[in-house]
């Protein structure tokens, strides 16, 4: 298995105190998920990686679209935070009342510790606000695929010509 220092470039500091990560979930006016971190902090050391989990559920009985934006507080904090995977990469689809576990591993670069304008930075909040960016159903989704000729097991059989062209000789 490769060393964090060989994937990310940076490894633990050493001999240095633990930042407390505090983690915050919101959803917008329309979004109709309940969204809540799975733990409310962890202590990390800058340079060790960590994963935290976050847990959204719909709450409707129709399929919802989602984005997550996100913010790290104090904003200088955002310098050093570095999401390696994370939920908020892709929208995210939850099917009717599905409940998911949506993961991110981060770290925070240990140049942090170099840099005097962090020094009394002992706390960084990472904050997501889930926004809706589309609604359907299963239903429709599947008379959709059903529709599409290039879909295996639609109504043409899934053997459609894509980017087909006639020619004209004269």
């Amino acid at each position: 298995m490769d060393s964090l220092e060989s994937v990310v470039g940076t490894a633990p500091a050493d001999k240095v105190r633990p930042i407390r990560i505090v983690f915050n979930a919101d959803v917008s006016d329309t979004t109709p998920w309940k969204f809540y971190p799975t733990q409310p902090d962890i202590l990390v050391v800058p340079g060790e990686t960590a994963l935290a989990f976050f847990t959204a559920k719909n709450k409707t009985d129709k399929a919802v679209i989602g984005v997550a934006t996100y913010n790290v507080f104090p904003p200088k904090a955002g310098l050093y935070f570095n999401k390696i995977q994370c939920f908020c990469f892709d929208e995210q689809r939850l099917k009717p009342r599905e409940e998911v576990d949506m993961p991110v591993f981060f770290f925070v670069d240990p140049e942090m510790l170099n840099d005097p304008s962090m020094e009394n930075v002992h706390e960084i909040t990472l904050s997501y606000t889930f926004f809706k960016t589309d609604e359907d159903n299963e239903e429709e989704v599947q008379e959709l695929l059903r529709k599409n000729v290039n879909y295996p097991g639609s109504v043409g059989g899934g053997q459609g010509k894509v980017g087909a062209a006639a020619t004209v000789s004269a």
